[in-house]
């Protein structure tokens, strides 16, 4: 399975490096765009964890990485909660070498 990582912006400007085993989180970001806290949360949390899906899929358990990167985003954007009109920014994707 082709992994990525992928920068994000916290809306104090603390930056990010997260991981997916799939690339299936190109099709719920965009690069440089900014999207609501609760926003990113959904969307990271089902991106994520449709990749650990996939990997149950092919290889018979889930994805501890991105099982653990959901909870490291969820832990994080508590900070934040209270922030009114929290942003975080999605910078970029860094697709593993193949």
């Amino acid at each position: 399975m082709p992994e990525i990582r992928f920068r994000i912006e916290w809306p104090d400007g603390a930056q990010e490096l997260c991981y997916s085993p799939s690339l299936v989180v190109k099709d719920y970001f965009a690069p440089q765009q900014s999207y609501d806290l609760h926003d990113f949360l959904q969307r990271s949390t089902e991106a994520l964890q449709i990749a650990s899906d996939r990997v149950q899929a092919k290889y018979g358990m889930p994805c501890n990485l991105a099982l653990g990167q959901i909870q490291k985003i969820q832990a994080t954007a508590k900070r934040y909660q209270n922030v009114p009109e929290a942003k975080v920014k999605l910078l970029g994707f860094l697709e593993a070498a193949v």
